[in-house]
């Protein structure tokens, strides 16, 4: 398979300009894509553009990731229904080393690489040019009447909050990015999500008006949900690239979760594995969907992606110790692995009340388990509630220091799914 065969088979691709995969396969190119330095850390939907470049050097061709530093000053309206926050000078400095930092452990920056990756930062060239100077070489180049046509572009201008002339140059500003590394870098080809086809097309739209040349480009879905969720949030928030914001153990659970649907797709676009095993991978999750093998391989190959090794260990003994069947290992849960649990919701409770003996209706009550004690009775006598990994047989139990974990903490299961993490509190 060719480069834009295999991406189309894998279902990382959209829209695609003519001729592009005629000059991918025609010579080694130069291609591009910019990343918003809006955060420190590139979160789980910036995935998809790494792997474009990832897949874009192995197949020979050079690829250039570009940090929006002056870009990042104004914002992108393409999927904004307001405007942007302005970031300071310094806060994108902080922004953008996080990033450059991410990306360099994905892409072969080698020196002696003909087609090594390369870094730059819009602010750069845009930093240096002044508002004449940009509008006679920039400007005249591009009419508002192409711009307004624009998707982006027009439902901001017919919404009530309206667009700013700042965030109206954004898509200029796009265009000039793709005209400036054309010309300095040879850069013949610019990819992104689908969301981002307007400003791409600008780009080569504007090196063609200006200097008569050619310029490719194609997008990759925005990747959904199964259940209409939006990918990449959890109930904290973005799953992020960064392990000192979603911790490796979080991440993985994040893809181990995925629904057998999601699954399906996603094994094919967050991984590096051939067709061959990928459809071995589908052909058995299709005959034993409970074994959850696809997930537990997505989970596998993206949590060694980013984190490496070594952690995606570290996360498969935790998720082992959490939610194994058996009782053997609670004893060996760290506060750290009890502190950091996914999916699971959190009470303090008075240590006082634990320590000096409580029956478990009372304890499951209070802590907010069950909505009432005659819920938290019936569920007992059903065999749904386990307590550290024990399950609760009579519901004259009664807790006491000897339940603590690490004087601390005590894990309650409701059913199959449902964990919940009382801290005893002094």
């Amino acid at each position: 398979m060719t480069l834009i065969e295999e991406l189309r088979w894998r279902g990382m691709l959209q829209d695609i300009m003519p001729g592009t995969e005629e000059q991918l396969n025609k010579e080694m190119t130069t291609a591009y894509i910019g990343f918003d330095p809006t955060a420190d850390s590139l979160h789980i939907g910036s995935l998809v553009p790494i792997l474009l470049l990832v897949h874009l050097q192995k197949r020979g061709h050079k690829p250039i990731a570009l940090i929006g530093g002056a870009t990042g000053m104004i914002g992108d309206p393409t999927g904004k229904s307001q405007e942007r926050n302005l970031l300071s000078p310094e806060q994108l400095a902080v922004n953008i080393a996080g990033i450059r930092k991410q990306l360099a452990k994905h892409l072969d920056f080698s020196p002696e690489l003909k087609n090594r990756a390369e870094l730059v930062n819009n602010y750069d060239w845009f930093g240096k040019i002044g508002f004449i100077e940009f509008l006679r070489v920039a400007g005249k180049f591009i009419t508002v009447n192409y711009m307004m046509a624009k998707d982006s572009v027009k439902k901001r201008i017919e919404s009530d909050t309206g667009i700013s002339y700042t965030e109206f140059a954004y898509q200029l500003m796009q265009g000039y990015d793709f005209y400036w590394l054309y010309e300095h870098m040879n850069c013949k080809l610019q990819m992104g999500g689908s969301d981002q086809w307007g400003n791409i097309t600008t780009g080569a739209e504007f090196i063609r008006r200006k200097t008569g040349g050619e310029a490719f480009a194609f997008t990759c879905p925005l990747i959904t949900k199964a259940d209409g969720g939006k990918f990449g949030k959890t109930e904290k928030g973005n799953v992020w690239l960064n392990a000192e914001k979603t911790s490796p153990y979080q991440f993985y659970q994040f893809w181990l979760n995925a629904s057998d649907t999601d699954a399906e797709k996603w094994i094919k676009i967050f991984t590096f594995l051939t067709p061959e095993v990928i459809n071995n991978l589908l052909e058995e999750h299709s005959k034993n969907p409970g074994g959850r093998t696809l997930q537990k391989t997505l989970a596998k190959e993206v949590t060694t992606f980013i984190h490496g090794e070594e952690e995606y260990n570290k996360a498969v003994e935790t998720t082992e110790k959490l939610f194994s069947a058996q009782n053997a290992g609670i004893d060996t849960l760290t506060v750290e692995d009890l502190e950091n649990m996914e999916g699971v919701i959190k009470f303090d409770y008075p240590k006082q009340k634990i320590t000096g003996g409580i029956d478990i209706v009372s304890f499951l009550a209070e802590t907010g388990a069950f909505p009432s004690k005659g819920e938290a009775r019936k569920m007992i006598q059903n065999g749904g509630v386990s307590i550290n990994r024990s399950k609760i047989d009579s519901i004259s139990r009664q807790l006491g220091a000897g339940d603590l974990l690490h004087n601390e903490y005590v894990l309650v299961q409701k059913g199959k799914k449902h964990y919940y993490l009382v801290k005893a509190t002094e």
